[in-house]
Formats: structure tokens, sequence, C-alpha cells
């Protein structure tokens, strides 16, 4: 563990310094409210502020020792949770552009809360932010359907959409068991949280029927390895299948399949997939290989067009510069949050049995078998 709060290093990659002027490129673009947009406004466009992106960075803030800034995003985001414990999913510059409330945004601040205990040990900055969480959990929750698979957004009209997103509800599985741990924590244990975790989790690894065809982006290529329902055998081969599709030697991993574009964040998102499957070594090649779209001041390009051989589509996101500090964290694996994507309260993600086998079909397999 490092004796003081401060940025992790990767030897031979990044180092402190390095990791810490990328935090100072996301602490830069924080809205004075304490918001941390995509970007700030470039070429007159300003990024959009979301819940989940929002929390990321928040994490790297707190992972690279800037604890009062990160401080401040997450007392912004309390301020602004909606009743029904949601969030927009999009603002800009302060005004709700799409105000349907998603439940990955919703329940990713759980993973946040729970990283900010692990890293600071701040029992009273997780009690201020409990009921916030709650909320927010119980609003994805009431999205999930009998089978198990939680809908993606629930619109302005109070109408839920008519479908779920793997990637999604692969951040919700880790996000749910970091909701169980912090309930523990503070004494308000949640079981009914927990079975609706096994039951995602289940439905994730064994229900490909269960969620809308988005095959083309590499995150539901790797997120259900990420998010914790698949591990072991079956997460090495998940990552074998289509690691020529998505992986382009030297350069990165791409965004989606059918363009010519890598970016960093789904690069270092891999990272940490690789890394929580024990295949450190293909982690650290991958985390070197992206270094190539670090800029002179510690940010880093969201993407590089190869056939174009330019950078796509040109900003350098706060979202990106997040994810690239997360990985070196768990590359380095010295801070207390540094296994964040491994286990939760010393307990290891991975494949669940389904809380409730009926609703999924699974039990009335077995009988017919």
């Amino acid at each position: 563990m490092r004796s003081e709060p401060g940025p992790p290093s990767v030897p031979g990659v990044v180092t402190a310094a390095d990791v810490a002027a990328t935090a100072r490129s996301i602490a830069a673009q924080q809205e004075e409210s304490g918001a941390i947009p995509w970007f700030s406004p470039t070429a007159g466009i300003p990024g959009h502020v979301d819940a989940w992106n929002h929390v990321e960075a928040a994490m790297a803030l707190t992972a690279a020792g800037l604890r009062a800034e990160s401080r401040r995003a997450y007392e912004w985001l309390r301020g602004v949770q909606r009743p029904d414990g949601s969030w927009p999913a999009k603002w800009v510059l302060g005004e709700v552009t799409e105000p349907g409330g998603e439940s990955n945004h919703a329940a990713y601040v759980a993973v946040g809360v729970w990283h900010e205990l692990l890293m600071t040990g701040d029992a009273g900055f997780a009690r201020r932010m409990w009921p916030a969480v709650r909320r927010a959990v119980d609003f994805a929750l009431a999205l999930q359907t009998g089978r198990g698979e939680i809908i993606w957004i629930r619109h302005e009209d109070g109408t839920p959409a008519d479908h779920a997103l793997l990637t999604g509800c692969s951040s919700i599985y880790q996000s749910l068991r970091c909701a169980v741990a912090l309930a523990e924590r503070l004494g308000e244990p949640r079981p009914d949280w927990e079975l609706a975790a096994d039951q995602l989790g289940h439905v994730v690894a064994a229900h490909p029927e269960a969620f809308a065809d988005k095959s083309r982006w590499s995150m539901d290529w790797y997120y259900p390895v990420l998010g914790g329902p698949v591990r072991g055998e079956e997460a090495a081969r998940r990552l074998a299948e289509r690691w020529e599709t998505f992986v382009v030697p030297d350069l990165g991993c791409r965004c989606v399949s059918d363009q010519p574009w890598v970016t960093a964040a789904e690069s270092c998102e891999l990272v940490l997939t690789l890394d929580a499957a024990g295949d450190r070594d293909r982690a650290l090649e991958l985390f070197t290989t992206i270094q190539h779209l670090r800029h002179e001041d510690g940010s880093y390009w969201t993407g590089w067009q190869f056939e174009n051989r330019r950078h796509f589509p040109g900003d350098r996101s706060t979202y990106t510069a997040a994810a690239v500090i997360l990985a070196a964290d768990a590359l380095e694996g010295a801070s207390p949050g540094a296994r964040l994507f491994k286990e939760i309260a010393g307990r290891p993600l991975g494949p669940c049995a389904a809380s409730d086998p009926i609703a999924c079909g699974c039990a009335l397999v077995s009988l017919a078998n």
C-alpha cells in the first residue's frame, strides 16, 4: 500500500507524476458546480455530463490523490439526484438535455461510494451518501424483469424501454455487489439486493437472449468479464473468441468492430478486464500500447482513426483519463481500491447461481433433462 495518498505508477510505463498530470487534466475540466463533463467546450461544442462517467472520473480523482475535487463531484451528484433515485441521462452546461433515467447510471454511484470508502476510510462520507445510494439502487431494481435482466432506461413519462443492454447489466452487477457491501458496512443489510444481483449475474452469463444485440461494440464483448458475472475458463474463452476482432496490434482496442478506430477508454477497460481475469501480462502490454494516445499535458486523446491517421473524434475526454488512472491503479495493485474489479468486501467477483431458476427457465430445462 502506498504510504501517502497519491497517484499510482506503472514502472516503465507511467510515473506517479505522469498520473498526477492526468488527474489534473480531469480536474481542469470540472465545472464550478462540481460536475465533470466528458470534455470542456471544444471548438465551441460543450461536452455533456452523465452520472456514470461523472462517477468514474470522481473515482480516478480519488485514486490520484485529488480528494477535494472528488468530494465536490460526489456532493454535486448527491444534490441533483431526483426524488425517484435517478439522474437525467445528460446535462449540458448545467441544463438537462436528456431527462430519461438510465439504470446503470443510477446504480454506479454505489461503486463510487464503496471505492471512496475503501480509499479514504471515511465512514461519515459513506453515511452521508447512503440515502442517495439506496434510492439509486432501488430505482435500478424497479426496472428488473422477472427473468432478471434490468431494462436500460425509464423515459421521462415514466415508461420503461422495451429492452436491456448487456454492458449496462454487467456494470449493474458490480454496482449491486458494492451496494450490498456498503449496506452491510453501514448496518442496513439488503438481502433483497443480493438476490437481485445473483439473478442478474446468472442472466448475464447464461442468457444472451435477454439482451439487445449490440455485439459490434467491444464493451458487450468484455464487460461481462469486467463486471464480474463471467470469470475463470469461461472468461478466457470469451476473451479469446473476439480478441482479433477488437484488438489491433500496437494500437489498442476498437470501440466498434466495423470501424478503424481504437479508443483509450475501451483499451483501459480491457486492461482492467484482463487484470481481473488473471491475465496480467496482456493487461500490461495493452496498457503500454495505449500510451500513444497520451498528450503532453497528461490528458489522453479519446481515440485514433488508424486509416485516416488522425485523432478521432478530436477531444481529450475526462472519462478516458479516468480509465487510464483506474487501470494504472489496478496494475500497481497498491491502493485499498486497487482490487475493486476483482473482489468486493473480500468476496471475489464471479459467476453465481440464479436466485430464482424458475424465473429464467433454467429449472424447467433441468426438469426436462
